[in-house]
């Protein structure tokens, strides 16, 4: 039985039925299924899109579908491609800047309410 209070997303989601929003520059965001405690979201990068340094209270993970990327997390700089993953600590700084145009796809735990506005 579902608990009408928790904010969640269709069962099925149709990526033709999605829209882009931006998430800064050179990067764009379709958010993909969630409820209150998971949120899976991709993310698409132009090449030089920058997702600067930042931090949240949330645990994630990502997973790179397709691109390069120069990922730092807590001061350490790694390059990330096609298959390759990274994890992210609540609080711990981290960044990305896309030097091949690619895809992310990010999971978080809580959900980010803040993306739902």
């Amino acid at each position: 039985m579902q608990d009408n209070n928790i904010q969640q997303s269709s069962t099925f989601i149709k990526d033709e039925k999605l829209s882009w929003e931006p998430a800064g520059e050179g990067v764009t965001r379709k958010i993909l299924g969630y409820d209150d405690k998971i949120m899976m979201v991709r993310v698409d990068f132009q090449k030089g899109g920058i997702g600067p340094i930042h931090n949240h209270f949330h645990s994630q993970t990502t997973y790179v579908t397709r691109g390069v990327f120069e990922v730092v997390i807590g001061g350490e700089k790694q390059l990330l491609k096609e298959g390759d993953a990274f994890y992210i600590p609540p609080f711990v700084d981290h960044g990305a800047v896309c030097l091949e145009a690619g895809e992310l796809i990010d999971v978080f735990s809580p959900i980010r309410e803040d993306f739902m506005k």
